[in-house]
């Protein structure tokens, strides 16, 4: 019966897909991408950090709340002018993976050699000779007290508030009276305690539509993996409040068989403190989960005997986890999405395998798809400015060497050789001129494509030809990187990831 019959159409099922080799193809933005070859069969635990890892958090309108939290503290206990009150959240103007200069007021944009590119004061670019005089001139530890990092993606409202701020000063739009170390400390104290003390946490539990997307690919990726004969965990910072009420919002009845988010988990650990987790020897406590006592702390019962599936348990840390978990080293993988808390110091102090969330790759890949007619254009203008270049080099050799054989020239051998002379000198201003046209357009395709990414920072991944210091930081611990946990669903529990062998530089030109 046909469907204007009045019958239903019935779609193929996805074996028949598969059997005809009809399957589309994963989307770019979707897929998930290796560093280091990761079988999943041999994965028996897949751990989960909560937020920006299980929980997107809608942008602007989350840092927007962080950043007037932050302004109320501000106000009330630095005594800053209620004028800062105007200021709003711009993501333009920050991007992770930078680093702000607390004594002079500056965020620096750095490659992997901690090569500072690109820097701005305040909504203004710092001049290329100031950049060489402050961070080129002398060598600087990028990891003391004068700089932090932008390693996660809470870190944006403050950066976006600090950058607006010396800026107001800096025009004499605001007269704050303080230094730019004081303001950024000021504007960190208070959005820390914005975030501890429940200011920002319980507007969000009282409406967590608002500030959080709930993915509907979710719980049925949690249930492949589950099906797949993996044990599941969380193990987020957050508290129990906190973690119930925004895990309740995302899976709570998403699914028949689960109608509580906790049956999708073996194990519930919050307060997990990390990355102190992973080095240090906090114990392990039981959380009442509900009732009077809610969020109540108590000993393990009885102490040792491993964790028990449908309960909660707060701090702890690695040698326990895997002791009572009876699993660890390289049969866990965790997936989170801050890059120090979760990746980098996971992987320096365990076997554990990771996986990294970057919620920006999506737009990353599909502004690489818009540009890339201009990338391409850029690969062949390089090429070919380098080109010239060993040709220019050749030249001014084999000229050097005709002046010298014109000094001892006798009179039969110099007509020749001053026209050989003449030719080269013809050839390298036709090579001069040559080199100076691809330059050009090669810079100019450089600013189109930093441009097309960030007007302000450019990609995310890389800078000019290096890439960045975030890019090399997931491209060393992160075993694998992808935008978001539900991409894992179109890949087998089972999947072999294999890392692209990667060419060095003399392995491409052979």
């Amino acid at each position: 019966m046909s469907e204007e019959q009045g019958g239903a159409q019935t779609s193929p099922s996805p074996v028949e897909d598969i059997l005809r080799g009809e399957l589309p193809p994963i989307p770019p933005e979707r897929r998930i991408f290796v560093n280091r070859n990761l079988r999943m069969s041999a994965i028996e635990m897949i751990g989960f950090d909560m937020d920006y890892t299980l929980a997107a958090y809608r942008s602007p309108e989350f840092e927007q709340l962080c950043l007037d939290k932050t302004i109320d503290k501000l106000i009330t206990k630095k005594a800053y002018t209620p004028r800062i009150g105007q200021i709003r959240f711009d993501p333009s103007i920050v991007q992770r993976g930078l680093a702000v200069d607390r004594l002079n007021g500056n965020i620096l944009k750095m490659d992997r050699y901690n090569h500072v590119w690109r820097a701005f004061h305040g909504r203004e670019p710092v001049p290329h000779e100031r950049i060489v005089e402050l961070y080129r001139s002398r060598v600087i530890n990028f990891y003391g007290r004068q700089f932090a990092w932008l390693d996660t993606l809470f870190s944006l409202p403050e950066v976006s508030f600090f950058t607006d701020l010396v800026e107001a000063q800096k025009t004499g739009a605001l007269r704050l009276g303080r230094q730019y170390q004081r303001i950024f400390e000021d504007v960190r104290e208070c959005i820390d305690e914005a975030h501890r003390d429940d200011s920002i946490k319980a507007v969000v539990k009282a409406d967590p539509g608002r500030h959080i997307v709930k993915d509907p690919a979710l719980a049925h990726t949690l249930h492949r993996f589950r099906s797949g004969g993996k044990k599941l965990f969380i193990l987020t910072n957050s508290l129990w409040d906190y973690t119930n009420a925004v895990m309740g919002y995302l899976l709570n009845d998403a699914m028949a068989e689960y109608p509580s988010w906790m049956q999708y988990f073996d194990i519930v650990a919050v307060g997990a403190s990390k990355p102190g987790f992973f080095t240090g020897a906090q114990p392990f406590y039981e959380v009442e989960p509900d009732g009077p006592r809610a969020g109540e702390l108590k000993p393990l019962s009885p102490q040792g005997a491993g964790f028990v599936r449908g309960r909660v348990y707060h701090g702890g840390n690695l040698v326990d986890f895997e002791r009572l978990a009876s699993c660890g080293g390289d049969r866990v993988l965790y997936i989170g999405d801050h890059i120090y808390g979760d990746i980098l110091r996971s992987k320096k102090s365990s076997l554990w395998r990771t996986a990294m969330i970057i919620p920006e790759l999506e737009a990353e890949i599909a502004c690489t798809g818009r540009l890339a007619t201009e990338l391409g254009t850029l690969n062949v203008a390089e090429s070919r400015r380098n080109d010239l270049e060993v040709r220019f080099n050749q030249i001014k050799i084999a000229l050097g060497a005709l002046d010298g054989a014109l000094k001892h020239a006798d009179e039969g051998e110099a007509p020749e050789l001053r026209e050989r002379h003449h030719k080269l000198r013809h050839a390298l201003e036709n090579l001069k001129k040559e080199h100076k046209e691809v330059t050009e357009q090669a810079r100019t395709l450089e600013t189109t494509i930093e441009c097309g990414y960030s007007e302000h920072w450019g990609s995310l991944f890389r800078e000019k030809n290096e890439t960045t210091k975030f890019g090399t930081q997931v491209e060393d611990y992160a075993c694998l990187y992808t935008s978001r946990v539900s991409n894992f669903a179109a890949y087998s529990p089972l999947y072999y990831f294999l890392s692209p062998r990667l060419l060095l530089p003399h392995e491409i030109h052979v």
